[in-house]
């Protein structure tokens, strides 16, 4: 049975394989495998005074399985806590990068069926965001009561994913309102 070649091998940064496109003289990639993704944001867009973020220690690439599993489980324990009115899920790297592999036979026969390395372009066989150093991959919107629950979501999410990565809890300043002043108008 086929299976996934070890994410060790496209785990590193590596120039952009992308060119898909609708029109065929702009499409250099023959064709392109679908999205795993379901989702992009959950929960309720809002005025929320604090922002939890999601950053990866590394520059790397992370496959749309990976990235849909941690949504998954991020959004299952904010919304089985607050429901969907107590937070907003926003995934903010989109996986455009398209993973290509040579497939090498092994066995009786397998000089006849593979090609080795004369045509070592290698066909399409999934999808992947490319993250830098530093760049937020997930944020939650929420309040400064929920903050706890919301980092260990995170936390959870990042088991997910095939990097090093650090929670980062940014609190926004609340706007003062000023009064304004009258001015005394001529008579």
């Amino acid at each position: 049975m086929a299976r996934l070649r070890s994410w060790t091998c496209y785990r590193d940064y590596k120039r952009p394989y992308t060119r898909y496109s609708k029109y065929k003289k702009y499409c250099f990639v023959r064709a392109r495998p679908a999205n795993r993704i379901s989702r992009y944001t959950s929960g309720i867009q809002g005025d929320y005074d604090t922002d939890v973020h999601l950053i990866p220690k590394s520059d790397l690439q992370i496959r749309d399985s990976a990235l849909e599993s941690a949504r998954q489980i991020t959004n299952r324990m904010m919304e089985g806590a607050l429901g969907k009115a107590g937070y907003f899920f926003q995934m903010r790297v989109y996986p455009h990068h398209i993973l290509r592999e040579n497939p090498l036979a092994a066995g009786a026969g397998a000089d006849r069926l593979s090609t080795g390395m004369a045509h070592n372009y290698g066909k399409p066989i999934g999808i992947a965001a490319q993250v830098k150093k530093g760049q937020a991959v997930f944020t939650i919107k929420t309040t400064k009561t929920h903050i706890p629950l919301a980092r260990k979501a995170m936390k959870k999410a990042a088991f997910k994913l095939p990097c090093r990565c650090t929670v980062v809890v940014e609190e926004k300043k609340a706007k003062k309102k000023t009064a304004k002043k009258k001015v005394p108008t001529p008579k």
